[in-house]
C-alpha cells in the first residue's frame, strides 16, 4: 500500500515536471545548460586525452572522470536527437531538439532518484494504528523529497543532474540505515567519484564506517573494544573505493593526466565566493567588511582611493582583497570547516548512536562545509536539507529545524531564476512546498505544541518581508542601475543567519547527552 501511495507521488511529481519543463523551455537557458551541453560535445567528439585540456569555452570540464563518462553515454543519445549539439565549436548552441533532449534527460535520470526516496521510505517507521495515509511519516518524506521545490528549480528549471547525484546520496544512506554498509559504501564511492562536491561529507563516511563496520564490537562503557577490529572488513571497504577510483581515474592516470585533472577540480583561484553569495559565514564576513570600509571612509578613517575597487559586490568569480577585514585565504577555510566538523565526527567515534546518528553526522559535515568552506556554491544547501527530511519526520526537534532551514535554504535559490517570467513560477512553487511542509508536519506532531520557537517564526517572515523588497520594490527603484547587487546581497546575509542558527541547532541536539530531555 505504502508503495502505490508512492508511486503515485512520483507520478505526480513526474506530470509536475514535464509541464514545468514546457512552460521553462522558452523562459530559462542558465549558464548551466550550456554547461553541459558543451561536456556532452567535449566527451563525445574529443579523444579521452583531451577531454582535461579543451578550452574552446570557458565552460570547461571540471567534475570528476566519472560524471564524464556518464557525459558520453549521454551524447550517444543525443546525437539521435541533433548530432549539431555535439560540436565543441558550436557555442550557446541551444536548438529546440537540444533543448528537449537536456530536460528529458534530467528527467529521465531522476528516476533514480524516485527509487531512493522509496528506500528511504522505507527505513522510517510509520506509526502504529495509524489509518490515515496521508499522515503516515513514509508518505509525508516521500512528499518532501520528490517534490523538493529547491531540487525541482535547480533541476527542472536552472538545469542541472541534482537529482541524479542525489540519488546516489539518499540510497546511500537508506542502505546504512538498513545495516547494508558495504552497499552503502559503494554507492557513496560511485556518488565522490561523479561530483567532488560531497566531499563534504565524506568524514561522516569515512569514522562511521571504521567505527561501527571495521570494529564490530563495544566495551561495556561503550568504547571502542580495539580487539573486534576486522582487517577483513576494512581491507573490503577499502578494495570498493579503490575499484571505483580505478574505473574513474584509472585512464587518466595511465596518460599522466592526473594533475591536470585535479588542477580543474580544485580551481582555488575562483574566489572565497561564488559570484552570488552563498548565505554563510564568508557572506556576513563581507557584508562586515563592506560595512566597516564605508564607515571608516566617512569617518576619514580610511582613504577611498587607497582601498581595493569593489569586486566582491560585482558579481565576478575572482579573487579578491577585503578592505579592512583580514583577507580570507583556502587554508583559512580548510582549518574553519575542519574545526566545525570535528566535533560530530568525534561524536560518532566516541558515543556511536547507529546510523541516524551517522545521519546526523552527514548533516553537520555538510553544513559546517556549506558554512565555512572556500567557493561554495548555493544550490550545495540542498546536501543538508534532502537527508534531514528523514529526521524531520521521526523526530520533533527535528522538524523544527527542518522547516528554519528548508524554508531559508529555499529562498537563498530564488536568485538563480531573475526573469520576471519566472517570478510567478518560484513563487508559487515554493508556497505549495512550504505550505505542505509546515502543515504536515505539524499535523504529525499535533499536540505536542509548536514546532518553531517564537523567534523563529518572526524570522522566517521577515523573510516575506525581504522577498517583497528584492522581487517587487528594488527592481521598481532608481537604485537598481547603481546597485545592481544589493538584491543578492541582502538575500544571502538575511539567509546567512538562519543557515548558520540551523547549523548550531543541530549540532545542541548531537551533542545533547543522551538522557537530558528536549526542550517541550
Amino acid at each position: 500500500c505504502g508503495f502505490i501511495f508512492l508511486w503515485c507521488v512520483a507520478r505526480c511529481l513526474s506530470d509536475l515536471l514535464l509541464i514545468c519543463h514546457w512552460v521553462c523551455v522558452s523562459v530559462s537557458h542558465s549558464t548551466d545548460f550550456e554547461v553541459h551541453r558543451n561536456w556532452l560535445a567535449i566527451t563525445h567528439s574529443l579523444p579521452v586525452s583531451r577531454w582535461y585540456h579543451e578550452n574552446t569555452s570557458e565552460w570547461t570540464l571540471d567534475y570528476p572522470p566519472l560524471f564524464a563518462w556518464f557525459e558520453l553515454g549521454l551524447s550517444h543519445a543525443a546525437r539521435h536527437f541533433d548530432p549539431d549539439m555535439l560540436l565543441v565549436e558550436n557555442l550557446n548552441y541551444a536548438s529546440p531538439s537540444t533543448v528537449l533532449f537536456q530536460r528529458l534527460s534530467v528527467i529521465f535520470t531522476d528516476l533514480l532518484f524516485i527509487y531512493a526516496a522509496r528506500e528511504c521510505c522505507r527505513c522510517v517507521q510509520d506509526q502504529k494504528g495509524s489509518r490515515d495515509v496521508l499522515n503516515r511519516p513514509s508518505f509525508v518524506l516521500a512528499v518532501l523529497l520528490l517534490w523538493n521545490f529547491g531540487l525541482l528549480i535547480v533541476d527542472h528549471i536552472h538545469f542541472q543532474y541534482n537529482g541524479f547525484l542525489f540519488g546516489f546520496l539518499l540510497l546511500s544512506v537508506a542502505k546504512h540505515l538498513q545495516r547494508q554498509h558495504l552497499q552503502g559504501a559503494l554507492l557513496f564511492s560511485v556518488l565522490l567519484n561523479l561530483k567532488h562536491i560531497y566531499l563534504y561529507v565524506a568524514p561522516a563516511y569515512g569514522v562511521y564506517l571504521l567505527r561501527s563496520y571495521c570494529f564490530t564490537q563495544d566495551n561495556k562503557d561503550g568504547s571502542v573494544s580495539w580487539s573486534s577490529f576486522s582487517p577483513l572488513r576494512l581491507l573490503a571497504l577499502g578494495g570498493i573505493v579503490a575499484s571505483v577510483c580505478a574505473l574513474s581515474f584509472g585512464p587518466f592516470i595511465a596518460m599522466g593526466q592526473l594533475p591536470q585533472v585535479l588542477s580543474r577540480l580544485f580551481p582555488f583561484k575562483r574566489g572565497l565566493c561564488h559570484a552570488y553569495w552563498a548565505p554563510n559565514i564568508w557572506a556576513l564576513y563581507n557584508t562586515l567588511d563592506k560595512i566597516l570600509a564605508t564607515l571608516g571612509v566617512r569617518l576619514k578613517l580610511l582613504q577611498e582611493a587607497g582601498l581595493p575597487r569593489a569586486s566582491m559586490t560585482g558579481g565576478l568569480v575572482q579573487e579578491f582583497q577585503h578592505s579592512v577585514l583580514p583577507s580570507v585565504t583556502p587554508s583559512i577555510t580548510l582549518v574553519c570547516t575542519l574545526l566545525s566538523i570535528l566535533p560530530a565526527v568525534a561524536s560518532i567515534w566516541f558515543r556511536p548512536r547507529g546510523a541516524r546518528g551517522f545521519l546526523r553526522c552527514l548533516l553537520l559535515c555538510a553544513l559546517g562545509s556549506f558554512v565555512f568552506g572556500w567557493h561554495v556554491h548555493e544550490k550545495a544547501i540542498l546536501i543538508a536539507i534532502l537527508p534531514l527530511s528523514i529526521l524531520a519526520v521521526e523526530n520533533r526537534e527535528d522538524a523544527g529545524i527542518f522547516l528554519v532551514l528548508t524554508t531559508t535554504g529555499h529562498y537563498s535559490l530564488f536568485p538563480l531564476l531573475f526573469t520576471p517570467a519566472e517570478l510567478p513560477i518560484k513563487v508559487s512553487l515554493m508556497l505549495l512546498f512550504t505550505i505542505y511542509s509546515f502543515t504536515a508536519l505539524r499535523k504529525l506532531y499535533s499536540g505536542r505544541g509548536s514546532l518553531l520557537r517564537p523567534l523563529e517564526s518572526v524570522y522566517l517572515l521577515g523573510l516575506v518581508g525581504v522577498a517583497f523588497a528584492c522581487e517587487v520594490a528594488f527592481p521598481l527603484s532608481p537604485w537598481q542601475q547603481k546597485l545592481p547587487f544589493l538584491p543578492l546581497l541582502a538575500t544571502s546575509v538575511y539567509c546567512s543567519l538562519g543557515v548558520c542558527y540551523s547549523f548550531l541547532r543541530l549540532y545542541a541536539s548531537l551533542l545533547r547527552p543522551p538522557g537530558k530531555p528536549k526542550q517541550p
